[in-house]
């Protein structure tokens, strides 16, 4: 099952500058969207919104074509799951990592297991199940927080510069991976990068941000051009 997700007449600020000012957004269901920008552009702010983590000065946020404020902003917020550049991994094993939020969410023992051991077989962790979180790689560790991710089955996965910290090798290797996931599940994905390259792994759609507004959106190679997987040095918000 996926979601839809939308906001209208959206606005933050903070110590009198504009972080975001768009008068609407949609994330479609089954879409996966990649959101880039320069830095200060309010990636991570729309973001954290859309995620319910962080309230806007205005804005109305639909999920399911549902208003979400207080009354029910825990439940729309357990329908969602969020990979951060960071992995925030519990001191435990990895598949504790795994299992505890699901437990937490009233998910079985058995069910949880189940779960976690699907994931780590098809992000290629099995053989960390029993290592703790602290001593693994980087790459390892964020597989662990995309596998936590994907067991809570989400309608909505939300991930924030998640290959950032992370070598070329490893980035490729876990964006081929979760780009032959997202599309074969068909999970509605909001996907925040600074990297161009990384986007045509998981999606062909992309919005741009520049200075708190959303100025395009449409499909990669018609907004960055067919240098999209290596462009370096050109950026949509060049002409402006």
């Amino acid at each position: 099952m996926t979601a839809g997700l939308s906001v209208t007449n959206l606005k933050l600020n903070r110590s009198g500058r504009v972080i975001l000012d768009i008068d609407a957004f949609n994330l479609n269901s089954g879409e996966v969207l990649a959101v880039v920008g320069p830095n200060g552009a309010g990636k991570s702010s729309l973001l954290q919104i859309l995620a319910f983590l962080i309230e806007p000065d205005t804005g109305i946020i639909r999920l399911d074509n549902e208003i979400i404020g207080n009354g029910n902003r825990l439940a729309a917020r357990r329908k969602l799951a969020i990979v951060f550049q960071e992995a925030l991994l519990l001191d435990t094993t990895v598949q504790k990592n795994i299992e505890i939020p699901l437990r937490i969410r009233g998910v079985s023992r058995q069910e949880s297991v189940a779960r976690s051991t699907e994931w780590m077989t098809r992000l290629g962790i099995t053989r960390l199940a029993r290592q703790r979180a602290r001593s693994l790689s980087g790459g390892e560790a964020q597989r662990t927080s995309i596998a936590r991710a994907l067991a809570m089955q989400p309608e909505i996965l939300m991930m924030d510069e998640p290959f950032a910290a992370l070598d070329y090798p490893t980035r490729k290797s876990l964006l081929v991976e979760l780009g032959n996931i997202l599309r074969a599940s068909g999970m509605t994905t909001l996907f925040v990068t600074h990297d161009f390259s990384e986007i045509p792994y998981l999606t062909d759609q992309v919005a741009v941000l520049y200075n708190g507004r959303l100025i395009k959106r449409g499909r990669v190679l018609d907004i960055l051009g067919e240098s999209a997987v290596s462009v370096k040095s050109w950026a949509p918000w060049d002409d402006l």
